[in-house]
């Protein structure tokens, strides 16, 4: 089995609704984020998939959200922007652009500081 990595970043505000405490108040993050893909494929020049290919296609996800006020990017208005909630989102999003391809995601992982992160897998 192979597995695929790819990372980009972002930089978005957002504030924790419910939360009691400091990040409950708007504050922002600059995110990077990292993509698993797994595969057992593998073509006649032996490449799963292009890296060039996943990191375009994390780059579009990232794009809807960079720079942005979370709380009110319209596919996440009903779920608190949680670095938690932010790895399932962009999961979603993957899972769904990789239908026809020879890969399936495995796990994204979420990091909002440098010590501090999330990883996300439908398992």
């Amino acid at each position: 089995m192979f597995y695929l990595n790819v990372i980009d970043t972002f930089s978005a505000a957002h504030r924790l609704c419910g939360y009691q405490g400091p990040c409950s108040n708007l504050h922002g993050h600059n995110w990077k984020v990292r993509v698993c893909v797994k595969t057992e494929h593998q073509d006649e020049i032996g490449m799963s998939l292009d890296f060039g290919f996943l990191k375009s296609m994390l780059s579009a996800i990232l794009k809807d959200l960079d720079h942005r006020f979370l709380n009110e990017v319209e596919e996440l208005k009903n779920i608190n922007p949680t670095s938690e909630n932010l790895a399932r989102f962009i999961y979603e999003r993957m899972d769904e652009a990789l239908i026809d391809k020879p890969v399936t995601i495995y796990e994204v992982e979420v990091c909002e500081s440098d010590r501090s992160s999330v990883i996300y897998k439908n398992a």
